[in-house]
């Protein structure tokens, strides 16, 4: 069993479009999504959720209000400046609150006490391609990486009980808990670039992780016509550093027009000339 996933260190490169043609041409795969924060590739892949499980996050404070007797302590020891007056007591921003639980341990009162978030969810789904293992994290919620690791020890469970030789990871943007957590013994990272000063930036970041992972990566050029000079810069950051260029794909609209009908670009133009090339990607990467 062998794992795939696919970064770019920034979002709108094509990374879920990517993924989702991998996921058309791979017969023996799980499929996860690791942009917990912002997952899409549900949007392509379409899955019915078969399991649903909680994900408990960060801690969140609560003061009981017929409890405490405003005596301010708690604010006096918050550092994240989460605790406000409110009526005759205090209250708790839980977006401000960091789960330290230290004013639960100070307040003289006792009024105070701590629980996990219980507002994430994730899932088993399946799709038409096979599992698929996926994430809802609300805004403002915490543990990313953790939620990341936990769906990617569900896939790997799922593959080694139906007996995949794959594991696709849709990957996060950038180089945060999430993205680290995403390539943690991983086999191989795809690095998806866009030809753009940002694209071009952040793809550097994602390999300079993936160096200290010591990751083996391979990339493709995305949208590579929008900017030639900028593309060219990319080929040469790649050659200079060893990394295998497995494709350039230029933009075309078909790609909107796939994600407008909920289909892979491989499903959606499967005899042209971008399916051959991501479907020439897809057995270098197995091979």
């Amino acid at each position: 069993m062998k794992e795939i996933t696919i970064l770019s260190g920034k979002g709108g490169t094509g990374k879920t479009s990517i993924t989702s043609a991998l996921a058309t041409l791979a017969r023996n795969a799980v499929f996860c999504d690791n942009d917990v924060d912002a997952a899409d590739l549900h949007l392509i892949l379409k899955p019915t959720i078969e399991e649903e499980y909680i994900f408990k996050g960060a801690w969140e404070a609560f003061i009981d209000s017929e409890r405490c007797n405003s005596c301010g302590l708690c604010v006096d020891y918050c550092r994240f400046g989460a605790i406000h007056p409110r009526d005759s007591a205090y209250d708790v921003n839980t977006f401000q609150c960091e789960g330290c639980r230290l004013c639960e341990r100070v307040c003289p009162e006792k009024a105070i006490h701590s629980e996990q978030s219980i507002r994430n969810r994730w899932f088993v789904s399946a799709t038409r391609f096979g599992k698929m293992v996926h994430a809802n994290m609300l805004p403002g919620e915490e543990n990313s990486g953790k939620l990341v690791a936990t769906i990617r020890e569900k896939a790997r469970q799922i593959a080694r009980l139906e007996k995949q030789e794959f594991i696709i990871n849709d990957g996060p943007p950038g180089i945060g808990c999430a993205a680290i957590s995403s390539i943690t013994g991983t086999d191989h990272i795809l690095l998806v670039i866009e030809p753009s000063r940002s694209g071009l930036h952040d793809a550097v970041r994602v390999c300079e992780l993936a160096g200290g992972f010591n990751i083996p990566v391979s990339a493709i050029i995305n949208k590579y016509n929008l900017s030639t000079e900028l593309s060219k810069k990319a080929e040469a950051f790649l050659l200079e550093n060893e990394i295998p260029l497995l494709a350039k794909i230029p933009f075309d609209h078909a790609f909107v027009q796939a994600m407008i009908e909920g289909k892979s670009i491989v499903e959606y133009a499967p005899a042209s000339d971008i399916s051959k090339r991501i479907q020439a990607v897809w057995e270098q990467i197995k091979s």
